[in-house]
């Protein structure tokens, strides 16, 4: 039986503020908040809302039938609690149906993964947490930002015990192979690959209401006639896009909704199901590996990261950016770490990107990408030298590394002596019951020196 795995992106962009050479030193913030609030209460209003809620409706009609996937960015968990409470709320009642997937990805929503493994482990890790606080569930799939995805990055993903990973299903990288089947890491075979399928994913974010294509108006009924013409041998059919892309990319008066409040009766019809990530990892063996040699990802025709690094802006300020990485990983301080996670956004590469395909595209705040340059550097310049205020230059990574080994080494050890504390402060209460509450052992933690 064919089954459709759908799968959701929930992330939006921070905004940086003009900032000017001048400001270096004296501003140290960097953000745009009239155009942030403004930008999360439009997609709130005209996409999340309504969609969740049509998703939501679609899961109490068509019980244990329809199901569905999300993974959201720590940006835009953190925009979504301080302006629009009522998305998290409504994640969480999804969450409670039993019919929802929650996926981890880096918290960031950045370019980690190609740059700085143990920055890439931490935030992903980071967000693993995040979602279980706020869903209650450890995520056991993992999808990277834009999926990105190569086999260096899936043997680290295998690495962090997660199942399964999400990517595109890039043609350079297929050739004849299809992306109906699941597959597995070519450095790992227990880390299974969901593949995207780009036409069908792309026929409802980005052509639905295209009058000019030629499949126009798309029904419900017809997409499905695709998917069931599908050979039998193809079970595993991956729609993923973009939460926006329901009220946003697609506006709500394309009737984007109706259609897909259509699509699990069509389905039933055909004998199609529906299914989490995990259940398609759990029901179907991987059919080969998948050998990636070099990162591709689900943007532009390309699918590769040329929108992000393709020129030498864009690779100068991320080497700039990943440059003080490891300085910024063991630093305790709030505003740098947070400040670390905005900085890192894909975003704030692509906006800097000179291919010919992406002259039209929306650029923010920004006339050029040789503007976004200039801001972004102008930012980085400041964030880079209250970094090297906590640690100088002339500590080197070895030494860093070092430090770091053993601030993780005294919070094992701390951790071992509290337990044993508590173990034996228990024992004490048993041993002398009569004479009242013993007096407790000193349970003081020390902290690690930096």
């Amino acid at each position: 039986m064919k089954t459709i795995c759908l799968y959701f992106e929930i992330h939006q962009n921070i905004h940086l503020k003009r900032y000017r050479f001048f400001d270096i030193g004296t501003d140290h913030y960097y953000y745009d908040d009239y155009e942030n609030e403004c930008s999360i209460t439009n997609t709130v209003e005209h996409s999340y809302l309504p969609a969740l809620q049509t998703l939501l409706q679609m899961i109490k009609e068509n019980p244990g039938f329809f199901k569905v996937a999300f993974s959201i960015s720590g940006c835009a968990i953190e925009l979504l609690e301080n302006c629009a409470p009522a998305v998290i709320e409504l994640l969480q009642e999804l969450n409670e149906t039993g019919c929802v997937e929650f996926l981890a990805e880096p918290y960031s929503h950045g370019l980690s993964s190609l740059a700085n493994e143990e920055s890439f482990r931490e935030e992903t890790l980071r967000m693993s947490r995040k979602i279980k606080e706020l869903f209650g569930k450890s995520p056991k799939v993992f999808r990277n930002s834009s999926l990105i995805y190569s086999d260096d990055i899936g043997s680290t993903v295998a690495s962090m015990g997660f199942k399964g990973v999400l990517t595109e299903g890039a043609k350079h990288i297929l050739g004849w192979k299809s992306p109906h089947f699941v597959y597995h890491c070519a450095q790992n075979p227990n880390l299974k690959l969901l593949l995207r399928d780009y036409k069908l994913s792309d026929d409802i974010s980005l052509r639905f209401s295209n009058s000019t294509w030629s499949e126009y108006p798309l029904f419900a009924d017809t997409y499905m006639d695709w998917i069931a013409a599908v050979p039998e041998e193809e079970q595993v059919i991956n729609i993923f896009m973009e939460l926006c892309a329901l009220g946003m990319f697609q506006p709500l008066s394309s009737n984007i909704l109706e259609f897909l409040k259509a699509l699990p009766a069509c389905a039933k019809a055909r004998g199609i199901s529906f299914s989490t990530p995990s259940e398609v990892i759990d029901h179907h063996k991987s059919v080969d590996a998948l050998e990636v040699p070099y990162p591709m990802s689900w943007v532009d025709e390309e699918r590769d990261i040329s929108c992000w690094l393709g020129n030498g802006m864009q690779r100068e300020a991320f080497n700039k950016l990943y440059s003080v990485a490891d300085r910024v990983r063991i630093c305790n301080d709030r505003r740098i770490k947070q400040d670390w996670d905005y900085l890192q956004a894909t975003n704030n590469f692509r906006f800097m990107t000179t291919k010919s395909s992406s002259w039209n595209m929306y650029r923010g705040i920004y006339d050029s990408p040789y503007d976004a340059f200039t801001n972004y550097m102008n930012i980085l310049g400041d964030f880079i030298n209250r970094v090297n205020g906590m640690y100088p230059r002339d500590i080197d990574n070895e030494e860093l590394n070092s430090l770091l080994t053993l601030i993780k080494n005294q919070g094992e050890e701390l951790e071992v002596k509290d337990k044993e504390i508590a173990r034996l402060n228990a024992r004490m209460k048993k041993l002398v019951p009569e004479e009242g509450e013993p007096k407790k052992v000193s349970t003081r933690k020390s902290s690690a020196k930096k």
